[in-house]
């Protein structure tokens, strides 16, 4: 193999085909094309003088030269990682970009109007929101912050439990209602776990005639009839086309976490960004609770 410099666009790409096992996967991470990945790989490949993946029908393998690609890079990539985060920790002025993963819910029912009074605030910082199910990587830059139901606990991140989310059993307000044990719901996949397997605890006799990974699709799908849903009140509660039908059988609620990567602590817009966020969901706490409807919901007649 050539001793000559790469491009670290070239061993980043190499690198996500790699972890994905296919030009698929490498092209959704990235945020390109599957030609795109397929012809700079070629290219790549091609200008090494070395074959880095055997080409099988269920996707890209390394051959033993990948393999040892791969482990070097893996540490290339870690280096950059470290010396980024520690540059930009050191960052004090109130400007750039903070990168935002959280959840659809989070992103619908909870950021927005936050954001808003916060850029009012700080015009100069620009907010991106990356919505994911999956828990995008602080430590490899995937990120800046993650608003996330849950704490995953990595050594290298530093939490913030910002609140608690509690739910209820809603449904259509045109639809007549009846009792919740024996009437349809929209259930929860895997990307839901807790609340799907409580709901089999709750009412082990109901129908779920709908499931969705998405608590948004599934406020959707109860809005329109399909069923009975268990919601976050936050966003349910603000909707005047839905009542609660139920109290869930228990005080289920979800703590809300910011995290960080330890690194950018002391970034100047991130602190600004985190100590803004924990003080507005700090005075939401009713909001998110439950304790009270939405101020935009009309009075029920």
């Amino acid at each position: 193999m050539n001793a000559q410099a790469q491009d670290w666009d070239d061993l980043r790409l190499f690198l996500a085909v790699a972890r994905a096992g296919s030009l698929s996967g490498a092209a959704r991470s990235l945020g390109v094309t599957h030609s795109t990945v397929f012809r700079r790989i070629g290219a790549f490949e091609a200008r090494l003088g070395v074959r880095l993946f055997d080409r099988l029908p269920g996707g890209y393998a390394l051959t033993q030269a990948g393999e040892e690609m791969r482990d070097s890079v893996i540490r290339i990539e870690e280096e950059i990682t470290a010396l980024a985060l520690k540059v930009t920790g050191q960052d004090q002025r109130p400007t750039g970009t903070i990168r935002i993963t959280t959840t659809d819910l989070l992103a619908v029912g909870v950021l927005p109007r936050h954001v808003a009074a916060f850029r009012a605030e700080w015009p100069e910082i620009e907010i991106e929101v990356v919505v994911a199910d999956t828990v995008l990587d602080l430590t490899r830059r995937e990120a800046d912050v993650a608003l996330r139901i849950g704490n995953p606990g990595q050594e290298t991140l530093i939490g913030r439990r910002v609140g608690r989310l509690a739910f209820a059993a809603y449904a259509a307000a045109d639809r007549p209602l009846g009792d919740p044990a024996e009437g349809d719901w929209i259930g929860y996949g895997s990307a839901h776990g807790p609340l799907s397997r409580n709901l089999a605890r709750w009412w082990p006799g109901a129908r779920q005639v709908y499931r969705t990974n998405s608590i948004i699709a599934a406020h959707a799908g109860a809005k329109a009839g399909i069923g009975l849903a268990a919601l976050p009140c936050v966003i349910a509660d603000c909707d005047p086309s839905l009542i609660r039908a139920a109290a869930l059988p228990e005080d289920f609620m979800l703590d809300l976490w910011l995290l960080i990567h330890e690194d950018l602590r002391q970034t100047a817009r991130i602190r600004l960004f985190l100590d803004f966020m924990a003080t507005a969901l700090t005075a939401d706490a009713d909001l998110l609770e439950g304790r009270c409807p939405c101020k935009t919901r009309p009075a029920q007649a």
